[in-house]
């Protein structure tokens, strides 16, 4: 049966019984295997898509729009991998002048959903690895924005709708190969009280709710295809490795964020008030604290021991807010692609063209490379392919 007109309870419940009747452990894929020390992902390189990263649709139709110029400059340039952070409201139909009701959270859109379809098959034929990532899944966002009717980590109602929207990717797609496509549940997780304030005080996901939600959402996914390689981002945001997991046969995803002194100078979505983020040095003191290579080696060791003991790791978002200085981003973010690379842990860049990419990111301080139109921050490109 078609989701797209399936009855919500009736997919809801069978989606429910799926998870409850399917084991999540698969055969032991690349995501964790008895391989100690060496890491069972491939060291995929690459970057984040932001066509459907806002709940909401943009204004302007081509706005971070991927085009299939940047799919093959990526291929060109030698890199192999990309992940598509969604928010599951971009493609659902419903009445945007008032909040989403729970009522509504299947109502997914044809249209929007052939447009995903189109994008991936785009990627795959530059030979790009695909990552579907929620970054907005129901009832969770590290982002406020958009008014959630109910909180993933306290209500079935949200983990049922979380684990429909994942049944429905995973049917969708259960011809594609787990080479070309695998399923990352949700960004950035982390516990929030309000999840409509966008400076709530965030902690860590308590393990055994984590690994509930993991399992559900899992359970469906591979109900569809088995071996489906399956990602959980990292605990408190993307930073900490989550051991609850360590069983379950799925990989994890660290970030390159750290310090973010460094990687969001300035970036109003992380200070209230950006004219008093201190000024990123690196390495030095900043904020009256010392950050250097040392810090970083010692941020990433729990990654590392996930290596060591057979678990796939991957750093599936980094970079830096073009508000840093240039030369301070390349010191810094050399120092954590020289550590990811020496434990054969891939990366991938917040985006492509923006902020954080090598195109088009509107830096003040350097001078671009004229290509085809667009501005080419050459001394990250060169950075990037160092590694």
């Amino acid at each position: 049966m078609n989701p797209t007109k399936m009855n919500r309870r009736l997919f809801l419940r069978n989606t429910s019984l799926a998870a409850a009747a399917v084991t999540v452990a698969g055969p032991k894929i690349l995501a964790a295997s008895p391989m100690a020390g060496k890491n069972n992902l491939p060291r995929w390189k690459g970057f984040n898509l932001l066509d459907l990263f806002s709940p909401t649709p943009p204004r302007n139709p081509g706005s971070n729009k991927t085009t299939e110029d940047d799919l093959k400059w990526m291929s060109d340039w030698g890199f192999d991998f990309v992940r598509i952070p969604m928010a599951y409201p971009r493609y659902l139909s419903f009445d945007r002048s008032r909040d989403i009701t729970k009522d509504e959270m299947l109502n997914f859109d044809p249209k929007i959903l052939e447009e995903i379809d189109q994008l991936i098959f785009m990627a795959h034929k530059y030979k790009l690895h695909v990552s579907l990532n929620l970054h907005r899944g129901p009832g969770y966002c590290i982002n406020a924005g958009f008014h959630e009717p109910f909180n993933l980590w306290k209500d079935k109602e949200a983990q049922d709708a979380f684990n429909a929207h994942w049944s429905m990717w995973a049917e969708r797609y259960r011809n594609i190969s787990t080479e070309k496509l695998s399923f990352d549940l949700l960004n950035e997780p982390a516990y929030i009280e309000d999840m409509n304030d966008q400076f709530a005080q965030k902690g860590p996901v308590p393990g055994e709710i984590y690994r509930k939600v993991a399992e559900g959402a899992s359970a469906v996914i591979r109900k569809a295809t088995r071996d489906r390689l399956i990602v959980v981002d990292g605990n408190s945001g993307g930073s900490n490795i989550i051991p609850e997991l360590t069983d379950l046969n799925l990989a994890q995803s660290c970030r390159a964020y750290y310090p973010h002194y460094v990687s969001h100078y300035q970036a109003s979505w992380v200070w209230k008030d950006p004219s008093q983020a201190p000024m990123p040095v690196w390495p030095g003191t900043i904020d009256g604290k010392q950050f250097g290579r040392a810090q970083l080696e010692e941020f990433y060791k729990p990654w590392i021991g996930l290596v060591e003991k057979g678990v796939g790791v991957h750093c599936g978002e980094g970079g830096c807010y073009n508000k840093t200085p240039h030369p301070v981003f390349l010191a810094w973010f050399g120092d954590i692609l020289d550590i990811l690379t020496q434990h054969k842990i891939g990366y991938a860049l917040w985006n492509f063209r923006g902020d954080f990419g090598i195109l088009d990111s509107g830096r003040k301080d350097i001078e671009y490379t004229d290509w085809y139109g667009h501005k080419l921050d050459s001394k990250l490109l060169e950075l990037l392919k160092k590694y």
